[in-house]
């Protein structure tokens, strides 16, 4: 299954390109570059990737402004890379919906491992790789979770999430009512000790709303804002 996966390296550096392209093609993953964020979006747009690496600080577009774009249409898993102290702009990234990120000099090796977890977080590999009678079900009124195959349908509709995305909706679906605060669920969700900025989060929940909104305004309605404290789960009848 491997054969079919395609990922995108991003960066202005040759040399990383490179050597991260050697690294993926040992996996069999099938490898197209971009040097610049214009030609990064161009190829993001008009082709189907499973992974994209991308380059925060770049010439021209950089990497937050390729994937603000980009997530305007696709939800293609993004993995950025940066350099030491450009904690800003991971927080730009993750606000923007970057999935993971590496920080610079980089081993090779937990590049390679960080694309294979990220793909199988997400839906299109989980989907090719699950068996078809789904084993792991979250099911409510207006909203279906099958976490088998990371398929999210609202109203019998399919709805396109990024990993993190799913991974926020699935973390707040185990534990209807619950409330977690926005530090919980960045250390849950994004799996880090972050010390950034609290808006990521905000800014997930509102992307994930206005997805799930688009399908089902009662599924929508099942996330809750719970002011001064964070978010909740909450089942309706409606």
């Amino acid at each position: 299954m491997e054969e079919s996966i395609r990922i995108l390296i991003v960066d202005d550096e040759d040399r990383i390109r490179r050597l991260l392209k050697m690294y993926l093609e040992r996996e069999n993953y099938l490898i197209d570059e971009a040097e610049n964020g214009e030609e990064a979006l161009h190829k993001a747009l008009e082709n189907d990737y499973d992974c994209i690496l991308l380059d925060i600080m770049m010439p021209g577009m950089d990497g937050v402004e390729v994937c603000k774009h980009l997530r305007e249409t696709k939800s293609t898993p993004v993995i950025m890379l940066t350099a030491k102290g450009e904690e800003v702009n991971r927080v730009q990234g993750f606000e923007v919906g970057t999935d993971d990120y590496i920080v610079k000099p980089f081993s090779p090796r937990e590049v390679v491992l960080r694309v294979k977890a990220l793909l199988r977080r997400s839906s299109k590999t989980n989907y090719i790789q699950t068996e078809t009678k789904a084993k792991d079900l979250v099911v409510y009124p207006h909203l279906t979770i099958d976490n088998d195959a990371h398929r999210v349908t609202a109203d019998g509709m399919d709805v396109n999430l990024t990993p993190k995305e799913y991974e926020l909706l699935y973390f707040l679906s185990k534990s209807p009512d619950k409330v977690f605060d926005r530090e919980h669920l960045l250390k849950e969700v994004w799996h880090y000790e972050f010390f950034g900025d609290l808006r990521t989060v905000d800014t997930h929940v509102k992307r994930l709303r206005e997805k799930l909104n688009k399908v089902s305004e009662s599924a929508a309605k099942m996330i809750v804002t719970v002011w001064g404290v964070g978010y909740k789960f909450e089942v309706t009848n409606e």
